[in-house]
């Protein structure tokens, strides 16, 4: 841990929650900080409203320190190159997760904010109201090796490399099973 770090004593210190209305301006201020991509202010204004999206929040100290946002969507609204990376006859009929954004506040890093929020939304999945969601996918720009690392060292594995926009994009991907969900 270096020096710009502050260490958890207990991830019982963490409380998860739901975003919401309030959070607008704190959760802007977050991503501006942590992706490279200029988020529409109405996309801030529904994942702290609107429950098309799985929205949490990590909080210490009444300080939002983490999140994670994430879609559910049937596999038929996918983007054709989204589509490609998924076994069509195994996909058709079921329903697809993709992480929008998960990020930590960089002092908290490597506390296990992340994972701890990644693995309450594979729980969320894992639940019979949601047995036909198969697969989670998200994408991480090249660049962004630590990220890498992180999904890889939980048994996500790689898809073919995305090229869009100006950037060279990283597609990760699970597929929930009872196996694959007891490995996460």
């Amino acid at each position: 841990m270096n020096d710009d770090q502050i260490p958890l004593y207990s991830l019982g210190d963490v409380q998860l929650r739901f975003l919401c209305p309030d959070d607008l301006d704190e959760v802007r201020a977050l991503c501006q900080d942590w992706f490279p991509i200029e988020y529409p202010f109405y996309w801030y204004e529904e994942i702290t409203s609107s429950t098309r999206f799985y929205s949490l929040a990590a909080v210490y100290n009444q300080a939002i320190i983490g999140l994670i946002v994430a879609e559910i969507k049937p596999y038929a609204s996918l983007n054709e190159e989204d589509t490609g990376i998924l076994a069509k006859k195994f996909m058709e009929r079921s329903d697809i997760a993709y992480i929008l954004s998960l990020g930590v506040l960089k002092q908290y890093r490597r506390n296990g904010i992340a994972s701890l929020l990644l693995d309450s939304f594979i729980t969320h999945l894992t639940t019979t109201e949601r047995k036909k969601v198969k697969a989670v996918f998200l994408h991480v720009l090249t660049t962004n090796s630590a990220a890498i690392r992180f999904y890889e060292h939980r048994k996500w594995v790689s898809a073919p490399d995305i090229i869009d926009l100006d950037f060279t994009i990283f597609c990760l991907i699970i597929i929930l099973s009872k196996a694959a969900a007891k490995m996460v």
